[in-house]
């Protein structure tokens, strides 16, 4: 029975999610442990990065294959959940994904800006050519209607589509963030802010406008 229900499962992901996902899945369902967990996530980023503009399965299983039989690759070491919680004096920086299940005192969330959270979908330059929408996204919506015996839209509605989904898929990840606080939550988004972090100089020469995630100003009549 729960072979059964772990390949129901599996089937599912397989046909919604993209296929680097499927190996945080697994080790989510199998049970792992918080270290193998975070080793997972590192592998299926690097799995992410290498398939860039072809993502499907035999390159992703290629990728993969190559990935771990390389000395290069190599664990993430992580201090168990007790000691993240227990200690009080200490500063955890961590990424929503892996905050799930724990909870802190006081949680800060910054740089919540609508091109992150929710962000949009991103078609690569090389896919282009079809429009703007890519095909493994359009036959995941599709295959999601005929499985629930609905009428197979067409590629932009099945785009409009994979875009509703990453939406809410970003603004439940958020939710499992925010509820991490007992005492405390702070939340913000910088009025400017570069491109991409990992582009930023320190000097305050690439910074951009930017608009806040729309969880913000929707607190922000709520509550204000």
């Amino acid at each position: 029975r729960n072979a059964a229900s772990y390949c129901r499962r599996l089937l599912r992901a397989r046909l919604e999610l993209p296929h680097y996902q499927l190996i945080s899945f697994l080790a989510s369902n199998l049970n792992y442990d918080q270290s193998e967990l975070a080793t997972v996530d590192k592998l299926a980023e690097r799995v992410a990065k290498q398939t860039h503009g072809n993502s499907s399965m035999s390159a992703t299983l290629l990728t993969l294959a190559e990935i771990v039989s390389s000395e290069r690759f190599e664990p993430v070491e992580v201090e168990n959940t007790n000691s993240l919680e227990e200690n009080s004096r200490r500063l955890t920086i961590i990424t929503m994904h892996k905050a799930k299940g724990l909870d802190w005192d006081y949680v800060f969330i910054p740089f919540l800006h609508e091109d992150t959270l929710p962000g949009s979908p991103w078609v690569p330059t090389a896919a282009q050519f079809l429009g703007e929408f890519t095909l493994a996204e359009v036959a995941r919506a599709q295959i999601r209607a005929s499985l629930h015996e609905q009428p197979l839209p067409m590629a932009p509605g099945a785009w409009e589509q994979a875009g509703y989904l990453k939406t809410a898929e970003e603004f439940r990840l958020l939710y499992v963030a925010m509820t991490r606080a007992k005492r405390l939550l702070w939340i913000s988004a910088a009025a400017q802010a570069p491109f991409r972090w990992n582009t930023f100089s320190g000097k305050g020469d690439n910074l951009q406008p930017k608009k806040p995630c729309p969880i913000l100003p929707a607190l922000e009549r709520k509550f204000i």
